[in-house]
């Protein structure tokens, strides 16, 4: 295979970029990560990119992310907000998993939000759901079933009236 190669191919798996825990916020619009490629502060930073980067790209496809190297004397975080507000993220000194939490903590949707996202999607995407609150009220509605018997009869071979008459004859 492919893409399999390089250094740890495992980041290029479907199941690996799946299994990442941060989603930003809805208002976040652009997340900048500052660091250098060297040094011992940077470090933290470095790994977090290496390892974690890529899921949140795949778990954020509507944020925007910049990496800024060398550029900058110690790591930090900027995100940039839908109002034009950004908050700055000092890591500096950090390990990639307290980076991770930390972010968790202060940008990631809590997991409650999460479930309710999730139970919300599969209720809208389904076209199988209808009634309240869904998008279709009645199964009328959705293309390739029989209309409403209050708005258009039913057929009489449809009818059990004519259906299951006896017949006197």
């Amino acid at each position: 295979m492919p893409f399999m190669i390089g250094r740890e191919p495992i980041r290029r798996t479907v199941k690996y970029l799946e299994a990442g825990k941060l989603v930003l916020k809805n208002s976040i619009q652009v997340m900048q990560i500052n660091y250098n490629t060297h040094g011992q502060h940077h470090q933290g930073l470095r790994e977090f990119v290496f390892w974690h980067l890529p899921q949140v790209l795949y778990k954020n496809p509507e944020v925007q992310v910049l990496t800024i190297k060398n550029r900058t004397p110690s790591p930090f975080i900027w995100c940039f907000y839908e109002s034009g507000k950004r908050m700055l993220i000092d890591v500096d000194m950090k390990s990639k998993d307290e980076i991770l939490d930390h972010l968790l903590k202060v940008i990631g949707k809590s997991k409650e939000v999460l479930d309710q996202e999730a139970v919300a999607k599969e209720k809208k995407d389904n076209p199988a759901n209808f009634g309240y609150g869904c998008e279709k009220s009645c199964i009328c509605e959705i293309p390739g079933q029989i209309p409403c018997p209050g708005l258009v009869p039913l057929p009489n071979h449809m009818r059990g009236k004519f259906k299951y008459a006896k017949n006197d004859d």
